[in-house]
């Protein structure tokens, strides 16, 4: 079997395991029914997922200029804090970042090999703890809008992470449930005075099954420097495709990026 088209992140069902379903150009192929099967990756060219023009990705799946352009990919996605539109205020397009910010979102906890905090918007659950890796996840505040969100995750995270360890996450096996019940109680202290109204207690506690086991070793390629590349899908975590030998690919680290993948029967 042979596929071709523009990666796109991995489109994921949270199931017993959690299902994923690789994006080639809106052809969704279930990454599940191939492990065990050997895979080539063939980089073939670049399609910038905004403009659509065949360019050298920069960031997030951007070639440069829409990188610095657009607002899908603006200061405030990143760093929610800036966030300005409750305001009035845009930063490149007010009402598209009306739409992104001017939302419910939640500030959580999760453990991706340690204990991190971090800023979703509503819609976004489970997906985007998924998409991290997060063995576990506990809302611990629900806003009216990003900023607000953006303020408790910067008082928080002079306390916690706020950003995956990619390596321990995938050399993770815990099996026991971590308490961030616990990890909440431990940070309430340092939740900021004008933002207590939105704290929230009595969450449920998120656990996810990864058809992925831990790997002797863990390494990373990209195809920029690997264009090719050839080797069986053993498993997934986060967006991550596990390869035998412990080699890992990011998808999502490969958004814009086209190509040809060939499934070996």
């Amino acid at each position: 079997m042979q596929f071709q088209g523009q990666i796109l992140k991995m489109t994921t069902f949270n199931d017993q395991p959690i299902q994923y379903y690789l994006n080639l150009s809106g052809d969704l192929i279930h990454m599940n029914e191939l492990f065990g099967k050997e895979l080539t990756i063939k980089h073939t060219g670049f399609q910038c997922v905004n403009c659509g023009l065949n360019k050298t990705i920069y960031r997030m799946g951007f070639c440069k200029s829409c990188f610095f352009e657009s607002p899908y990919a603006s200061d405030t996605i990143i760093r929610p804090e800036l966030s300005t539109a409750h305001l009035g205020i845009g930063e490149r397009d007010l009402e598209v970042e009306k739409q992104i910010q001017l939302q419910p979102h939640t500030v959580y906890l999760a453990y991706t090999g340690d204990v991190k905090v971090g800023v979703t918007r509503n819609t976004q659950i489970p997906t985007r703890w998924i998409d991290q890796g997060a063995t576990f996840a506990l809302p611990i505040a629900r806003t009216e809008n990003r900023y607000e969100a953006g303020m408790i995750e910067v008082a928080l995270k002079e306390h916690l992470a706020d950003k995956t360890n990619w390596r321990k996450m995938l050399q993770d096996d815990f099996e026991d449930e971590v308490d961030l019940i616990d990890f909440q109680q431990k940070i309430r202290e340092y939740f900021p005075d004008d933002f207590q109204k939105f704290y929230s207690e009595g969450e449920e506690m998120w656990k996810f099954d990864y058809p992925f086991s831990k790997p002797e070793k863990v390494a990373s390629f990209t195809l920029d420097k690997k264009p090719e590349f050839t080797a069986v899908l053993n498993g997934i975590k986060g967006q991550y495709l596990s390869f035998e030998g412990g080699n890992f690919m990011n998808v999502r680290g490969h958004e814009g990026y086209v190509i040809e993948l060939t499934v070996k029967n």
